[in-house]
């Protein structure tokens, strides 16, 4: 079988790697830190990830880490009243087939990594950043990926796993710097025992207000309480972790109702992101080189879909990919055929959630609360089935 290279070692990457092997191809990973490490805090799991996770072989070491909640739940963040909910529990898996779970970032991360560790056709490389490819034409069958100190190594072909500011990307798409929501979101992750016990629900609780929106759920095996506050302030620059001052973030929500107001209290030790994404792209692939994950579909984090979608092009590029070095292109070929349609409906979407549900205000918002409550469950299950359904290509 090949020898394929893969740029990132984050989730995306990682979950390529031990699909690629599991099809007995022989995998690099070039990861650009010296240590394999997956920074972030929480992150939302669909059925449609776990049944990915589940046919890469690290389903049942996530779900022992994951904390299954009861619902979605969305609420006025100025009154404190309810607008929906979406139950998770017996309909909701019964249809989809697996449960709906809150993680850390590591959680995933690191069963995808003990995996590859232990995978004798898989190597791991730090330091080693991919800045750019080339090709001896379609025919020759190699790729050489080029590092940033200028050693070169050659494969079958490379995987562009290297997230939303993709060196493989730039050189394959040239689409420029990622595209800025204008969002700025503060993440803040706190103990639960200093969650006052009638705060300490089980449920992905979004408060929604004129532009902005206050998320929180249980992470860490229910130890720990994961805070998202985000507000749509026209920021025109990326930020990245970018430490932020307590009394900062609670001035940035001064309409917050009381409730959401006693649990965006308890956020210590903030940091901000201002949100990136970028349009879909129809061009994924250039011979013997493909994107996957951020850098081939980055989206805004509305849908809760970002690591679930990667998860799905690793599946879908491990079976695209099981057979022989000598049809290397025309099967990423159908990889990015299989996956980009999909995918771009999930950057556009997560958008408009942001727009049209979470930020809203007056009538709009009024229509909104209205559509919300005249679903039943099994309506809100219609909605989302293209998305928490199985659909690998």
């Amino acid at each position: 079988m090949a020898n394929i290279l893969i740029a990132g070692g984050g989730i995306g990457g990682l979950a390529a790697a031990l699909g690629l092997a599991g099809r007995g191809h022989r995998v690099t990973v070039l990861e650009r830190r010296e240590s394999f490490t997956e920074l972030g805090a929480g992150i939302q799991l669909g059925p449609n990830a776990f049944h990915a996770l589940d046919l890469l072989g690290v389903g049942a070491q996530v779900r022992d880490r994951a904390v299954y909640i009861d619902e979605l739940l969305l609420m006025d963040g100025t009154t404190d009243e309810p607008i929906a909910s979406m139950p998770l529990t017996g309909d909701y898996r019964a249809r989809f087939g697996n449960p709906y779970a809150v993680v850390q970032r590591s959680d995933v991360y690191e069963p995808l990594l003990e995996g590859c560790r232990s995978h004798p056709r898989i190597e791991l490389r730090g330091g080693r950043r991919v800045v750019g490819y080339e090709q001896r034409g379609q025919g020759s069958g190699e790729v050489i990926a080029v590092l940033s100190d200028g050693e070169r190594l050659s494969g079958a072909a490379l995987i562009g796993a290297d997230g939303i500011r993709s060196d493989i990307r730039r050189q394959l798409v040239g689409d420029g710097d990622p595209r800025v929501s204008g969002h700025t979101i503060y993440r803040s992750v706190v103990p639960v025992e200093q969650v006052p016990e009638e705060l300490r629900w089980n449920t992905v609780t979004l408060w929604a207000g004129p532009k902005w929106h206050f998320v929180h759920y249980p992470i860490g095996g229910g130890a720990l309480m994961n805070l998202a506050a985000t507000r749509d302030n026209g920021a025109r620059t990326a930020v990245v972790g970018q430490p932020a001052g307590r009394e900062h973030v609670l001035d940035e929500f001064p309409e917050l109702g009381a409730t959401p107001r006693r649990l965006l209290e308890l956020g210590r030790d903030w940091k901000a992101w201002v949100l990136c994404d970028r349009d879909p792209v129809d061009t994924w692939t250039d011979g013997r080189v493909a994107l996957l994950g951020d850098a081939a579909h980055p989206m805004l984090q509305y849908a809760a879909q970002g690591a679930c979608q990667a998860l799905e092009d690793a599946v879908v590029l491990a079976e695209s990919l099981d057979c022989c070095e000598d049809t290397v292109v025309q099967r990423l070929e159908k990889y990015s055929a299989a996956r980009r349609e999909r995918t771009a409906r999930t950057q556009l979407v997560a958008r408009e959630i942001g727009r049209r549900l979470y930020h809203p205000a007056g009538e709009a918002a009024r229509e909104r609360d209205a559509m919300l409550r005249s679903l039943s469950p099994g309506g809100m299950y219609d909605e989302v089935a293209w998305l928490h359904g199985v659909d690998l290509g």
